[in-house]
């Protein structure tokens, strides 16, 4: 008994040193660092839970969930957090200030969450830091200054968030920076001329905000600067510097930038792909030297230019896209443009010449299938010549067609097994006769800023560029959808076939993270095509804790394979059902990507829940701001104190499920600076409710009647001037809807209290729940001239019975019935049902009577439009216009009234289109100098609650509609209060 005794004590003892001996071979993370990421946890919302694995161990030793380490130990004895990979996780609330104490960080990645709160100023201390990626977020407040310490950055990546105030000058100190993108926010004041000294910037991409002042002369000289993206500015009055024709350029893009005076000479741009000034107010002609051989896409449309086409343009071998679309341009149309130029079967080239003045072709026009020629709104299209009907006709505007998805199986390969135990698949054939199996995976990605408008011509280099990039067989990768956004911006699914061959798996830990490193670490080669990338998703979860998974042949594999095929296909059901309450008109393979989120995200919109918007609004007993037939528009304060405008649906509201989800969808991509879009939105517990950023201004409507919630509106009054800009505004906006949206847009309830205004009067059209998208092509090409639709909008009965009205309607002339009705609706599209973008128009001109008498639509049972018609064929039209708005130019007063009337023609083939509308619009407004008594750009202080009278009604002087009742026949109001502005993406 006393030898087991002696026995047993050895064995605890060896017992009790071996566990010593193995806890000290245990690496411990610095406890510091611990403490931080801690931190950060608490700080975060994990709706998803998928950072419990932070509750338990170590970090480095336990493998904590997006949080990677160094392989080895530092000299103080502590393993340290090289990275954070915590991409796509929907994780909400606040970044932690703790962030700044791991301080040996070479990546901070957390991208696409919906992370709010300001950036702490703490991540300026990581000096190691590499790559800041907190892209496509919720992140608001100014840019820390603090970010210029970090000598060591290489991207930075903050774009797709709220972020406002200046960019910092300190950012300029980013000696090793060669990628800045901060697109895609709220930030003013002046580019810094300093970020010109940057010795590396590759990509300078901060389009989409609200950036003025004038274009640094000094990015000419930046040697290293390959894409300047500028786009949705507002660099009013600004002139492009002649320097940008000579620099390394491959990309220019000012799009939308306000911007005056002519085109640089760009032939000393020997680079230049890409060429991008469209909608701006360009003068002069076309230069005439010639340009880049690389040229793939040249656009100038929507200015003011003048002359010929250059014959330089005729020798661009990969041009793809010409659009010249809305100037003045004449003379000839030369056949040069397509001829003598070798297409392959997969090129494509458009020229899009429409409202122009060209009278003649040089030759009998007859390019090849593969050209796409657009010569709608010319005056050569008035001429008897049936050849050019089907170039002259309305077409849809189209994109790079969507792939097909890839087929995973391959009927010429030879029967052969594959494991059972694994999801492997037939992979397409490396070359004709061969076959393996296995492993695929997806990747959502996308190209921020490519080189070219269609993707075709380039996906065969592409897969060779990734192939040689992943070190991988180009049999092994393959592009399963793609799509584009708006930027443009080009998304894909890539799909990686991880091999399985000769009975040896190949599939395995090792190798899935190197793959992950390559793209989640930015190491791809630089490619001129291709250009910069996103992450959109990345697998990561499959193939956590996978080494034994991976290296062996074990039961446990083939349920983690087992569970990726049950995600995949699960993904694809969820994909098809989305996507079928999308667009009908779009294959749902198309858009599988962004459908796989919507459940999470929409485009970046944040998913509030029902308890933090009761929080905002004390329980919807807060300022009303607004009120329709949809429910009312709360004042909101979220927790991080961003004022808001809560729009809540009533039970019973005239909207139902359908207009919900139409504005989520349509507001969620569509981005443009008079466009208003969406914070976020609710749709817990049976509520749905939509966030918007609060509009000081309110709507047009508050300013031509008063409003006590809007107190400017009710003191202040819109000069011509500015209500010539606000006119301006609301065009642009419909214009973007009818001709750059994609699919294209009719936004159907078009009124004055839908156009809202900032704190800087921009006007910006709001409510898209009646919208529809415009018609496509069918299966030969042809375009229907119209959408049959039952009537939706704001008809009114000014008296007599609805069917009375309708009688008049089919017994009498148009204008007659107009007596009968609520002013903003389309006669023609009342009477047949017949949508067109002339809907539109005439609602706008509706607005624009508004605008010029200060009357209602609908008043004391006058309508406005016969109103004005019969003051104007009597030569008094000056007796009705609104004595409010002070002194005014009259000719260009008579101008703006004779473009109203013409939008409110009874036939919509007698309106002008909306790209005529805006030119009109422009060519006055250049007429005109701001008046002394011009609005001051005042911002509204509803900073203290006390002094804000509440109200239920929106408008203080037009009492409430009395909406048909008819089941097809409507009044919509879903915002006739204050909704506000937000940058455009």
């Amino acid at each position: 008994m006393e030898m087991l005794g002696v026995k047993v004590c050895v064995f605890r003892y060896l017992l009790a040193v071996s566990f010593i001996y193995a806890a000290a071979a245990e690496p411990v993370t610095d406890p510091i660092e611990v403490k931080a990421l801690r931190a950060i946890k608490g700080a975060f919302k994990d709706p998803m839970k998928h950072l419990q694995s932070w509750d338990k161990g170590d970090p480095c030793s336990s493998n904590w969930l997006g949080v990677w380490c160094f392989d080895s130990i530092g000299s103080d004895g502590y393993v340290h957090v090289q990275q954070l990979q915590m991409l796509n996780l929907n994780l909400t609330e606040s970044l932690s200030p703790e962030v700044g104490r791991l301080s040996q960080l070479l990546v901070i990645d957390l991208m696409w969450n919906n992370i709010s709160g300001s950036i702490p100023k703490e991540i300026g201390y990581i000096k190691p830091l590499k790559l800041l990626l907190l892209n496509g977020n919720q992140f608001s407040g100014s840019l820390p200054d603090e970010i210029g310490l970090l000598a060591n950055l290489v991207r930075l990546q903050l774009d797709e968030n709220q972020l406002s105030g200046v960019i910092p000058k300190s950012f300029a100190n980013l000696t090793a920076l060669r990628h800045l993108h901060l697109n895609n926010n709220s930030l003013s004041g002046q580019i810094p001329p300093e970020l010109s000294r940057l010795p590396k910037i590759l990509h300078l991409l901060v389009d989409n905000n609200n950036l003025s002042g004038y274009l640094p002369p000094e990015f000419s000289k930046t040697a290293s600067l390959r894409i300047l993206q500028l786009d949705n500015n507002l660099f009013d009055d600004a002139e492009i510097p002649a320097s940008y024709g000579s620099t390394n350029l491959l990309k220019l893009s000012l799009r939308n930038c306000s911007l005056r005076g002519i085109i640089p000479d760009l032939s000393g741009s020997p680079d230049l792909f890409v060429v991008d000034l469209s909608s701006n107010q360009l003068t002069g002609s076309l230069p005439s030297s010639k340009l880049s051989g690389n040229m793939t896409t040249i656009d100038l449309s929507n200015n003011n230019l003048n002359g010929s086409i250059p014959a330089s343009f005729s020798d661009l071998p990969n041009l793809q896209k010409l659009s010249l679309w809305n100037n003045s341009l004449s003379g000839l149309v030369p056949s040069a443009l397509w001829r003598n130029i070798n297409f392959s079967s997969v090129a494509e080239r458009t020229l899009d010449l429409r409202n122009n003045l060209f009278s003649n072709t040089s030759v009998d026009i007859n390019p090849p299938k593969n050209v796409t020629l657009r010569l709608r709104e010319n005056p050569l299209c008035n001429n008897a010549n049936t050849n050019l009907v089907r170039f002259c006709g309305s077409v849809a505007d189209d994109d790079d067609d969507m792939r097909r998805n890839l087929s995973i199986s391959s009927p010429n390969c030879a029967i052969r097994k594959c494991p059972t135990d694994y999801y492997f698949v037939y992979a397409p054939p490396s070359s004709p006769g061969q076959c393996f199996c296995a492993a695929p995976f997806s990747i959502a990605y996308r190209l921020k800023s490519p080189s070219f408008s269609y993707f075709a011509p380039y996906e065969s280099s592409f897969l060779e560029y990734m192939a040689e990039s992943l070190k991988l067989e180009t049999s092994q990768i393959s592009v399963y959808s793609y799509g584009w956004d708006e930027g443009p911006r080009l998304w894909m699914n890539l799909t990686l076939f991880l091999l399985y061959d000769n009975n040896s798996i190949k599939l395995n830990k090792t190798e899935v993270r190197r793959i992950k490193g390559k793209f989640t670490t930015w190491s791809f080669p630089q490619s001129n095509t291709f250009g910069p990338y996103d992450l959109l998703d990345y697998p990561d979860r499959h193939f956590r804790d996978s080494s034994k998974v991976w290296l062996s042949k074990g039961a446990l594999a083939g349920t983690i394979l087992g569970t990726i095929a049950i995600s995949i296909l699960a993904t694809a059901i969820i994909a098809i059902f989305i996507v079928r309450k999308r667009y009908n008109s779009f294959d749902f393979r198309a858009r599988k990507h962004l459908s796989a989120r919507i459940s999470i995200k929409v485009d970046g919109l944040k998913s509030f829940t029902l308890k933090e918007l009761v929080h905002a609004t004390e329980n919807f007993n807060s300022l009303v701001i607004g009120e329709g037939g949809y429910g009312k528009v709360y004042r909101g304060i979220l927790a991080d104190q961003t004022v808001v405008a809560v729009k809540r649906a009533q039970v019973g509201s005239l909207q139902g499920e359908k207009e919900f989800l139409t504005e989520i969808e349509f507001l969620s991509r569509l981005h443009h600076r008079n466009l208003v879009g969406l914070l976020g939105y609710c749709d817990d517990e049976g509520e749905q409710i939509l966030v918007y950023e609060f509009m000081a201004n309110g709507s047009l409507r508050d300013w031509l009647c008063g409003n006590p919630i809007i107190p400017f509106a009710s003191k202040g009054t819109l000069s011509f001037s500015m209500r010539l800009r606000i006119s301006l505004g609301a065009a642009k906006g419909i214009l973007y809807l009818h001709t750059e949206a994609n699919p294209p847009i009719f936004h159907r309830d078009i009124k004055a209290s839908n156009i809202l205004l900032d704190s800087r009067h921009t006007a910006k059209v709001a409510d898209f729940g009646l919208s529809r998208l415009a018609p496509v092509a069918d299966d030969e090409g042809d375009l229907p001239g119209h959408i049959s639709t039952v009537v939706r909008g704001t008809p009114n009965i000014i008296s007599g019975s609805q069917s009375q009205c309708i009688s008049i309607l089919v017994t009498e002339k148009l204008t007659t019935a107009l007596y009968c009705m609520q002013g903003y609706l389309d006669p023609e599209y009342f009477l047949t049902h017949k949508l067109t973008d002339k809907s539109d128009v005439y609602s706008l001109g509706v607005v624009f009577l508004e605008l010029l008498t200060g009357m209602r639509p609908i008043s004391g049972g006058k309508n406005i439009v016969r109103e004005v018609n019969v003051a104007h064929k009597a030569g008094n039209i000056f007796s009705i216009v609104d004595g409010k708005m002070g002194s005014y130019p009259s000719e260009v007063l008579a101008e703006f009234i004779t473009l109203a009337l013409r939008c409110c023609e009874d036939r919509p083939e007698a309106r002008p289109s909306m790209s005529e509308v805006v030119r009109d619009l422009e060519k006055m407004l250049s007429m005109v100098q701001e008046s002394s008594n011009t609005i001051s750009e005042l911002e509204s202080d509803f900073s203290d609650r006390s002094i804000l009278p509440r109200s239920s009604s929106s408008t203080v002087c037009e009492p409430r509609s009395q909406n048909l009742s008819s089941s097809d026949i409507y009044g919509s109001d879903l915002v006739s209060g204050v909704i506000p502005n937000i940058t455009p993406r």
